[in-house]
């Protein structure tokens, strides 16, 4: 009886969580580094999905201004920022969407997919999704 309970629980935490799919608080990670540096919050509005910055987790603009942007967001507060948008709900995958990299405002294609309950898959990439990067954004608790 203690097993299936256990078990039950387990599994209502995991499906739970799955439910809630890429909405939430995510911890991204400096691709040079390894540190955690923001977090950002995904939410839904309408039919597509938006991420914007949060928190900041690093003594670098602190502050919170974005001093090395060249577009509109220049000398603008970084915690606040949208950087992820328009992403579209396809089956696992959110997708069609653009990410902008905050140290160099360029924006980029953009797809996200949930590669387990608290592990997000972010991939920018321009042109072919062959030709990006991916980063591994971890979700707070």
């Amino acid at each position: 009886m203690k097993k299936l309970v256990l078990l039950s629980l387990v599994l209502f935490s995991y499906f739970g969580m799955s439910a809630q799919g890429v909405i939430g608080k995510w911890k991204s990670i400096d691709d040079e580094t390894g540190k955690a540096k923001s977090i950002i919050e995904i939410y839904k509005k309408g039919d597509k999905y938006y991420g914007k910055i949060v928190e900041l987790l690093t003594e670098q603009n602190r502050d919170g201004v974005c001093r090395t942007c060249e577009t509109e967001y220049k000398n603008k507060n970084i915690i606040g920022l949208v950087i992820i948008k328009d992403l579209e709900k396809d089956g696992d995958t959110y997708e069609d969407g653009e990410i902008m990299d905050p140290k160099n405002a360029k924006t980029y294609s953009c797809y996200i997919e949930l590669e387990s309950p608290n592990k997000l898959k972010v991939r920018g990439y321009i042109g072919f999704s062959l030709l990006g990067r991916t980063q591994y954004w971890y979700r707070v608790e």
